[in-house]
């Protein structure tokens, strides 16, 4: 599909006009702006990304709150907390992400950073095995997914596998391997290219695109990622998901 000069050149002005530090304040990225650590960075965001629906206000406090039982060091904490210290968790509830899926999660990252090189190695090792970026979604999921936990705690996954847009764990990807150019995300992840990246699909996003013509699938599904993410490739091939702010800002702050 070809699409008019008009909408890359809206595009880019809202692009510039969202993706810049202002923006970081009032969005869940601003946990992870905290650290300066690779791994402190890397783990809260993730677990930032993983409660990150609903309100952005009550996702950044609890967040937050997260941080601040983790005595502001998530790694140390994920790596050595003992008992007694992680029982200071087992009153956290976040909408319906509790304390035992919080637990699970703990302790399976415990494991990925201790036993299997941490986030990174991981995402890089399915990235170089699959060259798929649904595939980076699906092998971290299923290596999360293979230290014991309820059958609760999977819905707090998405799964590509089947069908799922996995808008949070997309985002905390953008996170992880956009460059730091604009001084927004971290690209602290070197060497999964920003070009393969899908795109952060939410009910925002998925309305605005609608209304540019951008998305014509009716349901915000991975199909729906794919679609979006290829056109916004014929806008900027190499960083196509920078378009995730102009889209998001102009759906949340103008309500486009």
């Amino acid at each position: 599909m070809k699409f008019t000069d008009d909408i890359n050149f809206f595009l880019n002005i809202k692009y510039s006009q969202y993706c810049r530090p202002e923006f970081i304040q009032h969005d869940p990225i601003s946990v992870p702006k905290n650290f300066d650590c690779k791994e402190d960075i890397e783990i809260s965001a993730f677990i930032t990304a993983l409660i990150s629906w609903g309100r952005r206000p009550s996702i950044i406090a609890k967040s937050n709150q997260l941080m601040q039982l983790m005595d502001n060091q998530p790694f140390q904490y994920i790596t050595q907390a003992n008992p007694n210290e992680l029982k200071q968790l087992e009153a956290f509830v976040y909408r319906t992400f509790n304390s035992s899926d919080l637990l699970f999660f703990i302790h399976a990252l415990r494991g990925v950073y201790l036993e299997q090189g941490g986030l990174e190695f991981v995402a890089q090792q399915a990235w170089n095995t699959f060259g798929e970026m649904k595939m980076v979604v699906i092998e971290m999921r299923e290596t999360l997914l293979s230290y014991p936990h309820l059958a609760r705690s999977e819905k707090h996954l998405a799964n590509p596998g089947a069908g799922s847009a996995a808008k949070r764990i997309n985002m905390f990807l953008r996170w992880m391997v956009r460059p730091n150019t604009e001084g927004v995300d971290f690209g602290i992840w070197k060497n999964i290219p920003t070009s393969e990246l899908l795109c952060p699909l939410d009910v925002h996003t998925a309305r605005v695109a609608r209304r540019l013509g951008l998305l014509e699938r009716t349901q915000n599904d991975l199909k729906a990622v794919v679609e979006l993410t290829n056109n916004l490739k014929s806008f900027d091939a190499e960083d196509p998901i920078k378009y995730d702010f102009a889209l998001f800002g102009l759906g949340v702050y103008e309500k486009f």
